[in-house]
């Protein structure tokens, strides 16, 4: 039924768990992954009185998430190479995850996004949001959230 999924990642202990998860599925289903990671986008220093001030430079900050996506990713690929897996690893700078994960499932024709969800509730899912609901609300393409 699913022959390609997009298995956004964070490299957190339920991201992991999601990637093993989405790795049985795709073998059980025969499809091929495609890991992706949405790096975060320099923060804008706030000026002012009271400020602090971040000596880290907008290169020295890319350079650092663009390490990070490279690991993360890299575990992710190992994951499905050992199952036999087909997959493939992408990532872009986006402020905005939820968009960044669905522009990566269209970009690569993906006809399923497998992804964790934290499960907040309450006041911490009204005040953090949640990225798998966004994605859900806004995506075409079939989502199937693991927890």
């Amino acid at each position: 039924m699913f022959k390609h999924l997009l298995v956004p990642t964070d490299g957190s202990v339920l991201s992991d768990s999601t990637v093993a998860r989405a790795v049985s599925f795709a073998k059980e289903a025969g499809a091929r992954v495609t890991f992706f990671y949405a790096q975060p986008d320099f923060p804008m220093p706030i000026y002012g009185e009271g400020a602090l001030i971040d000596p880290t430079t907008p290169e020295q900050f890319a350079q650092a998430a663009a390490e990070e996506a490279a690991a993360i990713l890299a575990k992710a690929k190992a994951a499905a190479d050992d199952a036999g897996v087909v997959a493939d690893t992408d990532t872009l700078i986006n402020e905005v995850p939820y968009e960044a994960i669905i522009d990566a499932a269209n970009r690569h024709a993906c006809d399923l996004i497998f992804m964790a969800s934290h499960g907040r509730r309450g006041i911490a899912g009204l005040l953090l949001g949640s990225e798998a609901t966004k994605v859900l609300t806004h995506s075409k393409i079939p989502v199937l959230i693991y927890r």
